[in-house]
């Protein structure tokens, strides 16, 4: 089976010019298939995760947020407030509002997040309007932080798979480029516009219990976009070098990279040439590290940043050294 699948992969690499028939080697093949296996590793894990996502954001719609007429913000919020003003199902409302953001997205962000949100948005829509969910409680308060909680991590999961269920942050990339604006001052705008309209619509209570929903939403989401983990980059320069490379090395077990640079300001006004040290370790190992620079050298520049996530080198694979 192996052998028939590298004949066929070798021939339309062959067809499509990628490789040529006379100078084809077993490298070249296997290079192929390896990148075959992770794309198609990648695409079968933003599946599941886009999966994950609509059962989330489907379960908060309709075990928490419709009976309540409770809104969110974004294009969702627009959804849910004319839902609730109407008798049109949310499951149609979802696709509708959603389609100029996703026509956007096209030109905005690209072909395959394209494609990806309107499966998201599609597969939303199909299991609000086939999938039975029971309503959970009917307090406002409870309504308004777990209807958030399922709704966030359902757009949360989608953002991880490569997609969105919620539309306005493409629209905010958009105007952020013509404008000259953040994109996070465009969602703001956009949702002080949607609950200034829930105010009026549909009450003060209601509103406030909705931006309440709204602050649970985004907190989940991100959360689950930037990941449990927290790290920790950290720069440092100093005259002992070589011990503190071997004191991140042996004493914290992590990586480090060495790359070279000029002090722009010393004590004479020099611009000499100085070894730079990156690590990058977790939260829990910012106070050990500060320590052991501090025993080797108190004189040492040291300059942190958070980091979101990692990917590769040492720090997910090797255990934590306190």
């Amino acid at each position: 089976m192996k052998h028939i699948f590298r004949q066929l992969l070798m021939n339309k690499a062959i067809k499509h010019g990628s490789i040529h028939s006379d100078r084809t080697s077993k490298s070249r093949i296997t290079r192929v298939e390896r990148n075959l296996l992770i794309t198609a590793k990648r695409y079968v894990k933003d599946f599941f995760l886009i999966m994950g996502g609509i059962l989330s954001a489907s379960f908060g719609f309709k075990g928490f947020l419709l009976t309540n007429r409770f809104i969110d913000g974004g294009a969702t919020g627009i959804s849910l407030l004319i839902s609730a003003l109407t008798e049109i199902p949310l499951a149609i409302l979802i696709v509708c509002v959603n389609i100029p953001f996703v026509i956007l997205a096209l030109s905005v962000i690209g072909k395959d997040f394209a494609i990806k949100t309107a499966f998201a948005i599609a597969g939303l829509s199909a299991c609000l309007a086939l999938v039975e969910f029971p309503n959970v409680t009917d307090d406002n308060l409870l309504v308004a932080i777990f209807g958030g909680f399922f709704l966030g991590a359902g757009i949360g999961l989608a953002v991880r798979g490569g997609a969105v269920i919620d539309g306005t942050e493409v629209l905010a990339i958009y105007l952020s480029r013509k404008l000259g604006t953040t994109i996070g001052d465009i969602v703001i705008l956009f949702n002080v516009v949607i609950f200034s309209a829930a105010v009026s619509l549909l009450g003060v209570e209601i509103a406030l219990y909705s931006m309440i929903t709204y602050l649970a939403a985004s907190k989940t989401l991100d959360f689950i976009v930037e990941g449990i983990e927290e790290y920790t980059g950290v720069t440092i320069i100093s005259e002992r070098t070589e011990e503190i490379r071997q004191m991140i090395i042996n004493e914290l077990g992590r990586g480090v990279t060495i790359y070279t640079g000029k002090r722009g300001y010393g004590k004479r006004g020099e611009m000499n040439e100085v070894e730079i040290l990156y690590t990058v370790v977790t939260r829990l190992e910012v106070s050990k590290l500060n320590m052991e620079i501090e025993k080797i050298d108190r004189t040492a520049f040291v300059v942190m940043h958070s980091v979101k996530d990692t990917k590769g080198g040492m720090i997910k694979k090797r255990p934590l050294k306190n």
